[in-house]
């Protein structure tokens, strides 16, 4: 028989006779209940009588006789967006359908949201469909491409995502597919973006105890090498970093038992091996106690996913890797823990940093900055065409922003547009945030060294810390991504389930795309 949810009393009566006008009779086992299909529809518009389906879930509705239309209709009020309605028992071959709410059909840039609302509807809906088939412990979903198939393999293959590794008792997994003979180039490309987000937030949600530097680094490698053949990978050791100079880093990695690692990683996809690369850094703090200045102990758990700007880095790299993108990269990512212990760092040290500046660490839980010091200015003798970093940096950026967008601070504003240009695609916004000599000062007047590991203030935390940062930096294309506010999600992003998220990777894989397509297209036209 016929099962949905939810029906009110009126629909039932109407049901039952559509179930004994069925043309066709079959009754499914559990066995049989092996594939689900999601099925998408749009708002009512000014010129519809009825919401329209997709193209997909109109051709589904004319193969069983117009019966998902009026199963719908009685079921229960038109669909909004990402809300969802489970029949059963429609076809033989899809013996669960969900139908998913898309929103207004014509729905494109959202000019207030810095966002495209119709690829932000389709993600929402689509996971919440592919969701409930898993609930319903269905091991294999075809997705409707909904008229964006990238979008669709985005919001299925991230909203199925959940770290359960260590668990006993874990959910199906579900492999999504598309449904028809659709745009299978765009789906796969929304499978390779969303698996690079998964890759951070698995690298980001593992604990502590497990994801150490040297495993971090040897998982990036794994997958970095599966990516592409066109790979090189250095992982450095303490002896390397101290002969680099490294005295910023070396200071933070100094308190804890577990060894410093610093990760070099190289994709070469231009045909010019030799032509300048795009230097990507990351902040690899694989537990942050806080040292000295220890944090309180609620959510310091958390603290688990302090290398996001790390992992973020890195899964964008290995998915330009998997790309073939026709460009040179290199991601460089400083791992250590900061641990509080007799060889720690104390509040009015001072450190001395590959570039000579001196730092007075006045507060040892602004450790990030201090070991991105090294990092950037090793960046430089690469002699890039552009350095990015990436950090869950501060705790004031995710005051100033929460989770809405990744604070930017750039010298550019050829790199700003680029990199905004490419968050309203993927939905995983940036904002931009000042570089004022204001913040400057504020750092550089310093009692004990060249420069404070914190602000004179208290106001201003994300600001000064970018100020300080930019002490290192000479290029003029530097954008530093302060991803502290995009750390974890709740429930904000719908798509998301709750914990790591790995965010902005799917934003920095589109930078990466465009930057390559707008290399391309240079060389033909030179």
């Amino acid at each position: 028989m016929f099962f949905l949810l939810p029906l009110p009393a009126a629909g039932r009566v109407a049901l039952r006779r559509l179930v004994e006008n069925r043309s066709w009779k079959r009754s499914f086992s559990t066995a049989e209940m092996t594939k689900g299909l999601v099925l998408g529809i749009y708002s009512k518009g000014k010129e519809d009588d009825v919401p329209p389906f997709t193209s997909a879930g109109e051709s589904f509705d004319k193969s069983v006789s117009g019966k998902l239309r009026e199963l719908l209709t009685i079921s229960g009020p038109p669909l909004k967006a990402g809300k969802t309605r489970t029949f059963h028992g429609l076809h033989q071959d899809f013996p669960s359908v969900v139908v998913v709410g898309l929103g207004k059909k014509a729905a494109g840039f959202n000019e207030q949201e810095n966002w495209h609302e119709g690829k932000e509807n389709i993600r929402t809906a689509v996971a919440a469909g592919c969701r409930q088939v898993q609930d319903l412990e269905i091991a294999e979903v075809e997705v409707d491409p909904c008229g964006d198939a990238q979008a669709a393999a985005e919001g299925a293959v991230l909203g199925l995502y959940e770290y359960d590794e260590l668990k006993q008792k874990q959910k199906i997994k579900v492999s999504p597919k598309l449904h028809g003979s659709g745009d299978l180039e765009a789906w796969q490309k929304g499978i390779l973006f969303a698996s690079g987000q998964n890759l951070a937030r698995h690298l980001m949600e593992t604990p502590a105890n497990e994801m150490t530097p040297t495993r971090f680094a040897e998982t990036i490698e794994k997958k970095l090498k599966a990516a592409s053949g066109n790979t090189e990978v250095y992982i450095r050791p303490r002896s390397w970093i101290e002969e680099q100079k490294m005295g910023s880093f070396l200071s933070v990695a100094k308190g804890s038992e577990e060894p410093p690692v610093f990760l070099e990683i190289h994709y070469k996809g231009s045909s010019n091996t030799s032509e300048a690369p795009l230097v990507f850094v990351g902040k690899g703090i694989t537990f942050d106690s806080g040292g000295i200045s220890i944090k309180a102990a609620a959510n310091m758990d958390l603290m688990r996913a302090d290398m996001g700007g790390a992992a973020t880095i890195c899964s964008a790299i290995v998915s330009a890797a998997e790309l073939n993108l026709p460009i040179n990269l290199i991601g460089l990512a400083p791992l250590c823990e900061n641990m509080p212990s007799g060889k720690a760092n104390k509040p009015g040290d001072v450190v001395r940093a590959k570039n000579g500046k001196t730092i007075q660490v006045d507060n040892t839980d602004a450790e990030g900055r201090l070991i991105l010091a090294d990092a950037l200015c090793y960046a430089h003798t690469f002699n890039p065409k552009l350095i990015l970093n990436a950090a869950t940096l501060t705790g004031a950026m995710d005051v100033a922003l929460g989770s809405g967008a990744t604070g930017v601070f750039t010298n550019s504003s050829w790199l700003w547009n680029k990199l905004f240009e490419a968050s309203i695609d993927t939905g995983d916004r940036v904002w931009r945030m000042p570089l004022f000599e204001h913040y400057t000062r504020q750092v550089v007047d310093c009692q004990l060294a060249d420069v404070n590991n914190i602000g004179k203030y208290r106001s201003a935390g994300a600001c000064t810390a970018a100020a300080f940062l930019r002490e290192f930096v000479t290029h003029s294309k530097w954008a530093h991504l302060d991803i502290a506010g995009v750390m974890t999600n709740k429930d904000e992003v719908p798509y998301l389930r709750k914990g790591m998220t790995g965010r902005p990777t799917r934003t920095l894989i589109e930078f990466l795309l465009r930057i390559s397509h707008d290399e391309t297209c240079a060389s033909l036209n030179s």
